[in-house]
């Protein structure tokens, strides 16, 4: 089956894999730069819905994109920017893939000012179409399918973690503008939103990195089901106590392990192991983090 591959550094490609094969991948340790995948999605039909910051998706064919080939460690080095193959405008970016399917579960999306939406499914062969109507000072910053038995998480700039049933957000059509996701602190934005099927609730791990200006930036790594869920429209709770000096976090990520992070030029960065304590302090760390994202294709 063909798989469609964007990497945190705005790489995209196309692989061609078996389930077995995308099984394996969660288990390689060997890094490489340009490895860290933002998100990975099958594409039986050869086409898939990619979504933009702007809360617009366009259709992106899988015959479009370059092919790695089979077997790892994966790598886009050498794969093109998802800007030569999307029609982006300055400053937009793609957020997410998903699938074109009527039957596949609605697609959440979560943005900057803390709103989230499940969108119906709907598709009528467009090239591109909306799938949510943004104030103009906000932006998405994540998409994932989700049933109703799914969490939606959203991590935000000062250390708030909210994870919430899906079933609380009842699908809308494609022009509307969502519903309150989060409840934000004054000055703070949402990092990072995604999805955690049910299935991946008690593997799956959220990652963070706290800095400010007096201080060395700390990483810490724990078990999203550390997590208590709360209801929407709800502050969350902290997910990393920040040490002195510091005073919000840079980067954020909730997903399936194993968890890894890269500098901007995609070389790998280390991570601390996994700790207990969802509120801990973390592991200082030293030289520069440019994103976090899975070693897992599922």
């Amino acid at each position: 089956m063909e798989w469609i591959l964007v990497s945190v550094t705005g790489r995209i490609a196309r692989v061609g894999l078996d389930e077995a094969e995308s099984a394996m991948v969660s288990h390689n340790s060997t890094r490489v730069d340009h490895d860290v995948v933002r998100c990975a999605i099958p594409a039986p039909s050869g086409v898939v819905g990619a979504v933009t910051s702007s809360g617009m998706a366009h259709r992106l064919s899988v015959e479009s994109l370059p092919c790695l080939p089979p077997g790892g460690p994966w790598s886009l080095w050498d794969a093109p920017e998802t800007s030569a193959v999307l029609p982006l405008s300055d400053g937009e970016r793609l957020v997410g893939l998903y699938s074109l399917d009527p039957e596949a579960a609605p697609l959440a999306l979560g943005t900057v000012k803390g709103v989230v939406k499940r969108v119906v499914p709907e598709y009528k062969g467009w090239d591109s179409w909306e799938v949510i109507t943004l104030k103009d000072d906000d932006a998405v910053i994540g998409c994932a399918h989700a049933t109703d038995s799914d969490d939606l998480v959203f991590i935000t700039s000062d250390a708030q973690l909210l994870r919430l049933s899906a079933r609380e957000t009842r699908p809308q059509g494609r022009p509307a503008g969502g519903m309150a996701g989060i409840k934000l602190a004054e000055d703070a934005t949402v990092l990072f939103f995604g999805a955690i099927p049910k299935s991946d609730r008690d593997t799956a791990i959220v990652a963070t990195l706290a800095t400010g200006p007096d201080s060395a930036a700390s990483v810490k790594t724990t078990a999203v089901s550390e997590y208590p869920a709360k209801g929407r429209a709800t502050a969350g709770v902290r997910t990393q106590r920040f040490l002195k000096g510091q005073d919000h976090l840079l980067l954020a990520w909730a997903g399936l392990p194993p968890v890894r992070a890269c500098d901007a030029k995609g070389a790998p960065r280390n991570l601390p192991a996994c700790e207990d304590r969802r509120d801990g302090t973390g592991t200082k760390v030293y030289g520069p983090f440019f994103a976090f994202g899975s070693g897992t294709i599922k």
